[in-house]
């Protein structure tokens, strides 16, 4: 075999050269593009941690907010419980006190008839018992039977006493 020239060598030699200067950048390329994405990896891991921390806060806070929700509710139910409670109470008592102002009301209604016959009755009482009576002045058809109240039940008739006008008021 024949030697390759001289200067087919060293433009091979200069080829070779020029080949592992290329591989040595691109090796040099590709550990910094290791290390970058080495570097951006733990950055997206630990912003990844940053994040899932912050929303398992987010979640404790929302758990909290909704512990404080359910009480206010609860308390609120309880009141709104109460207030009806009070409500009917009240109620009945109106309705209690509106039969009260409605027998007041009636009450006021017969007052004056009341008082006449109050009236009348003072005036009974003020004439007092009529004088015992003559038996030779009786009344045409013989005296009557003595009155009192009739209460429908038969009374024992000798136990009557007469009739005397006066106010228990």
């Amino acid at each position: 075999m024949s030697a390759p020239p001289a200067l087919q060598i060293r433009e091979a030699n200069a080829h070779l050269a020029a080949v592992h200067r290329r591989a040595a950048e691109l090796e040099a390329r590709l550990d910094a593009a290791e290390r970058t994405m080495h570097a951006q990896a733990e950055r997206l891991a630990l912003h990844d941690q940053h994040l899932r921390a912050a929303l398992d806060e987010l979640g404790r806070a929302k758990d909290r907010e909704i512990a404080t929700l359910q009480e206010q509710l609860m308390t609120s139910e309880a009141t709104v419980h109460s207030l009806q409670t009070a409500v009917h109470q009240r109620d009945e008592l109106i309705r209690q006190l509106q039969h009260r102002a409605e027998l007041l009301q009636d009450i006021c209604r017969h007052r004056p008839p009341l008082a006449g016959l109050l009236a009348a009755l003072a005036e009974a009482e003020r004439l007092g018992p009529l004088p015992a009576s003559n038996p030779s002045h009786q009344p045409p058809g013989g005296p009557g039977p003595p009155l009192a109240n009739s209460t429908g039940e038969e009374a024992d008739r000798d136990h009557l006493q007469p009739a005397v006008f006066g106010t228990t008021v």
